[in-house]
């Protein structure tokens, strides 16, 4: 069995706070075929509450997250014009160490996001 994990987190750059209530699916990708693997929601603190792929089903390869951006943007009342600039955000990423944590956050605001591999 391995030992590492992966986390997720939003955050809205542009209000400066946690992202809350933003739906998120994993997805294992082997190809051009997709298996969905998890779905969560963040937290009040934009964190999922246990991590999105924990150590037991933790495996090298090819994963993506799809955030549901849009669905918050529009809550929240940041964007009111359809179609969205941003809805779903996919991030395709790979995982080549089975024993470390990985933790791949989105940073959020209605017109741009940026992510990186943290720690």
């Amino acid at each position: 069995m391995t030992s590492g994990f992966l986390t997720t987190h939003v955050l809205d750059t542009a209000k400066g706070l946690p992202a809350e209530g933003i739906e998120i699916v994993l997805f294992r990708v082997n190809g051009d075929s997709r298996e969905k693997i998890a779905t969560a929601v963040t937290n009040d603190d934009g964190r999922t509450d246990t991590p999105i792929l924990p150590a037991g089903d933790f495996a090298t390869g090819t994963y993506e997250l799809i955030f549901y951006a849009g669905d918050y943007l529009r809550r929240t009342g940041q964007v009111t014009v359809e179609p969205l600039f941003l809805d779903q955000i996919p991030i395709r990423f790979g995982i080549n160490e089975a024993e470390i944590h990985y933790h791949v956050p989105l940073l959020l605001s209605p017109y741009s996001y940026s992510t990186y591999r943290g720690s």
